[in-house]
Order: C-alpha cells, then structure tokens, then sequence
C-alpha cells in the first residue's frame, strides 16, 4: 500500500490548525488570530527577534505580516524598537501581557496534543514524538524545504 505523503500531510497540518485556531478563540478570550497566535509563539521562542526573521520563519511576506504585528503592538502584546546597530531593522519582543497570553495559549495548545496523544499507548506516543523530531532535522538539512535565506 503506497501512501500519498503530501494528502497526509495536508491532512495533519489542518487537523493542527484547528486544534490550534480553536485554542485561540476559546482559551484566553483575548480574539487573538491563528497567526498572531504562531507570531507571539515564534517571537518567544527566538527571543528578540527583527521583524524580518519572524516573517521568514513563517513564511509570510513582510507586508502582510507587518499588519499583523501592528494589530499586536496595538493591542499591547508586542513592542517593537530599532536595533541599536541598524535603525532599518526593527526588533520585536513580547511585552509582559503578550508573555501571559502565549504562555497561556501554550498551555492550552499542549493540553489538547496530550490528549490526542492519549489515544495512543506510551510506545506510540514515543514513536511519534521521535519520528517528528526526525522529520524535523531531516527537513533542516534540506534545502528543498528550507532554503537559505535571501
């Protein structure tokens, strides 16, 4: 039986969307976006990065992000300042209500993996935690999925 790896794929990648977009709407009451969710959660966990490097980790063009990071600065979640070595580049961190919201989504976000990885036995749990960590080094090293930044 041959899988067709891109329709698996697709499929998880939007089973997690959901389970990601739901934790947004529900979890903080804080009406915050799927994308600003993964912004807040990138912006934590490259600590302090410029706005360029968060848009390119999400794929996302800069326009479009810029929007969105203006929504969340507005919002009092995200500061941005000039880079001390360059004025062009600005740096983004999470303020301290951004840092309570993405911990709390955090939270939710990992609440809701651990019961879907409920239905599984420790064995399978393992597997699959190994196997995307595999996956995950494996795409790294690739540059057909993650080309050099221009």
């Amino acid at each position: 039986m041959v899988t067709n790896l891109r329709t698996t794929f697709q499929l998880l990648i939007r089973r997690y969307s959901t389970l990601n977009e739901n934790c947004c709407e529900t979890c903080c009451d804080a009406g915050v976006t799927l994308i600003q969710s993964n912004i807040l959660h990138e912006i934590k966990r490259q600590h302090n990065p410029s706005m360029q490097e968060i848009a390119y980790a999400l794929g996302s063009d800069i326009t479009t992000f810029s929007r969105q990071v203006k929504t969340l600065i507005e919002r009092g979640f995200v500061k941005k300042t000039p880079d001390p070595q360059d004025n062009r580049i600005h740096i983004v961190s999470l303020t301290q209500e951004g840092e309570i919201l993405n911990s709390k989504i955090d939270k939710q976000v990992n609440s809701d993996l651990e019961q879907v990885l409920a239905k599984l036995s420790e064995f399978e749990q393992q597997s699959v935690i190994n196997a995307l960590q595999l996956l995950d080094k494996a795409m790294l090293q690739s540059y057909v999925c993650c080309p050099p930044p221009k």
